[in-house]
């Protein structure tokens, strides 16, 4: 019963953002105000803290043969790894809805700014890749693998990462972005039958983009002859 729990935090936190979306009218022709309304923007941090979740408990049921009590159990020093993690990840998160960008903390305009903003998007995503080994290894508990370590083992397995991640997250966005835009200007009662399947697309969503990046760390490390999962029976 609880891993369904798990995977409805975010369908549940999705469909709060759509409900409040409808009330600001977002799907008749007020988007541009509805995008920035601050109720929206607040369940929409939420709903990415919330996709981060299955960090913790997918990875786990992945690494141990779909286990669920396994997948589910708080244990130290699982818990609190991720938890640090969580941390880092949601600050960037923050950041990025609401943050000024780099280019504008760097008072860059024009032609500066775009390639400041594309250097930055394109060293997050190298970093990510590189850090791959880490954002899997600790939620099951093995601290031996830290920053340096993680990009020994996903060196040489770069571009299959890259593979990975897009397969996992490229279809089912695109799913989504579809049924959002597919509800703009439609009758309310469809609207809803929309919204209500982009809710669970998001859902399914979160665990594809983790799996993907189980499997692209799985990949480097087996390759590498190192264990994701820790040495010691606690787990």
């Amino acid at each position: 019963m609880a891993l369904p729990i798990l995977f409805s935090i975010p369908v549940i936190l999705e469909f709060t953002q759509h409900v409040v979306e409808i009330d600001l009218g977002m799907f008749d022709g007020h988007r541009m105000a509805a995008a920035l309304d601050n109720r929206r923007l607040t369940l929409g941090f939420a709903k990415t803290l919330a996709l981060i979740l299955p960090g913790y408990w997918f990875v786990r049921y992945m690494a141990w043969d779909r286990d669920a009590a396994r997948a589910k159990r708080v244990v130290w020093p699982a818990a609190g790894l991720f938890a640090f993690q969580f941390v880092i990840q949601a600050s960037f998160q923050w950041y990025a809805l609401f943050g000024p960008s780099i280019a504008a903390a760097m008072a860059l305009d024009g032609s500066s700014a775009t390639y400041v903003s594309a250097a930055s998007i394109a060293l997050a995503t190298i970093g990510g890749v590189y850090l791959t080994a880490l954002f899997v290894a600790w939620p099951l508990g093995n601290a031996s693998i830290g920053p340096l370590r993680s990009i020994a083992i996903m060196a040489g397995s770069f571009w299959r990462a890259i593979g990975y991640t897009i397969a996992g997250a490229v279809p089912l966005m695109a799913v989504h972005y579809a049924l959002n835009y597919g509800a703009m200007g439609r009758p309310r009662a469809l609207v809803w039958i929309l919204l209500g399947l982009d809710a669970l697309v998001v859902g399914f969503l979160a665990l594809t983009t983790v799996g993907a990046h189980y499997l692209a760390a799985h990949h480097a490390a087996a390759r590498k002859g190192v264990r994701l999962l820790p040495s010691s029976k606690i787990d």
